[in-house]
């Protein structure tokens, strides 16, 4: 009977994280109705039976770690929105009086417009949704020439990357596909890629924008070491992390 049990948590378990991808101790103890010993022992398990990926205080998908797949603007828009929008509210607030700022691509950043309030800025961005909204607003903004991606909506090629070459910011607001110790900052799109690297080369502070299912995971392409940028993010499972960057936790 006990092992039966046991079995039946495995699968509760993977099954958890093959629908949410990430999922912390406390939340499966209440999902299990177990102990956090009993659900910390079988995490042990089945991360040493390669079946997840055990990080501090609780685990993710294995199979969340390498994805060469990019989702559309509109599918990623109402993904972990919550998040996203504490982490944006926090972003919005670091920039100050005369900052010269890049606003990189992204649903995360494309949040983050709606939430500033320092109009004594200037602001650059290779997103046309992006460039639209913070016009709207009243910004003093300027957008990247080049061509346009249509899945992300954002501006690459060689003309946005000759755009680039002009300007110094004071501050940068990236997103991010893939994040990992090994592997950096990485994204899907070897072009896309290119922008992200050059535009966060340019920042005298570089910030990443990331909920927690982009930890411990890679893409294609690594536009940035990890040590390059600061990461905003929800919830910090893996700990590790704060041994290669600094991170700002949101609640």
């Amino acid at each position: 009977m006990i092992t039966i049990l046991t079995e039946e948590r495995y699968a509760t378990i993977l099954k958890i994280l093959d629908e949410k991808k990430v999922a912390t101790v406390l939340d499966l103890t209440k999902l299990l109705n177990s102990s956090e010993s009993t659900v910390r022992r079988d995490l042990t398990v089945l991360h040493n039976n390669g079946k997840l990926y055990k990080v501090y205080g609780g685990a993710t998908s294995i199979d969340n770690n390498y994805s060469t797949r990019e989702e559309d603007i509109v599918t990623k828009k109402d993904l972990h929105t919550e998040d996203k929008l504490a982490i944006a509210r926090c972003a919005a607030n670091l920039i100050e009086r005369n900052d010269f700022v890049y606003i990189d691509a992204g649903t995360t950043t494309d949040l983050m417009i709606d939430l500033l309030t320092e109009v004594n800025a200037n602001y650059v961005t290779n997103g046309i949704n992006h460039a639209s909204k913070l016009a709207a607003r009243g910004f003093n903004t300027f957008i990247l020439s080049g061509r346009i991606k249509s899945v992300t909506a954002a501006v690459i090629g060689t003309e946005a990357m000759d755009s680039l070459n002009r300007y110094n910011f004071t501050k940068g607001f990236f997103g991010v596909n893939g994040i990992s110790t090994k592997s950096g900052f990485s994204t899907p799109d070897a072009a896309e890629g290119s922008i992200k690297a050059e535009a966060l080369s340019r920042c005298k502070k570089a910030y990443v924008l990331s909920d927690t299912s982009k930890f411990n995971k890679i893409s294609p392409i690594t536009f940035a070491n990890i040590s390059c940028a600061t990461i905003i993010t929800n919830q910090l499972l893996d700990k590790k992390y704060r041994d290669y960057t600094t991170i700002i936790e949101v609640e």
